[in-house]
C-alpha cells in the first residue's frame, strides 16, 4: 500500500524543473551589433566567393536544359 502512494507522488511530479528565480532585472530587446557585423561579413565573404562562379553555374544549367530538350523521353 505504501508503494502505491510513492508511485502516485512520482507520477504527479513534473519532469521540467522549477525555474531559478533571479534578482537580475530583465533586459528588453536590443540590437546585437557584434552578431550583425559577423553576419554581414559572412554574407559578403560568400558573395565574393560565389559570384565569380555564377557564369559557370549558368553554363552548366543551360547545357542541362539543352540536352533535356534534345533527348526524347
Amino acid at each position: 500500500m505504501a508503494d502505491d502512494a510513492s508511485t502516485d507522488a512520482e507520477a504527479t511530479e513534473s519532469i521540467i524543473p522549477e525555474p531559478i528565480r533571479s534578482v537580475t532585472p530583465l533586459t528588453g530587446t536590443h540590437h546585437d551589433w557584434e552578431m550583425d557585423v559577423f553576419g554581414w561579413g559572412m554574407f559578403l565573404g560568400l558573395a565574393v566567393l560565389l559570384v565569380p562562379l555564377l557564369p559557370f553555374l549558368v553554363i552548366v544549367w543551360l547545357i542541362s536544359k539543352v540536352t533535356e530538350a534534345l533527348t526524347p523521353s
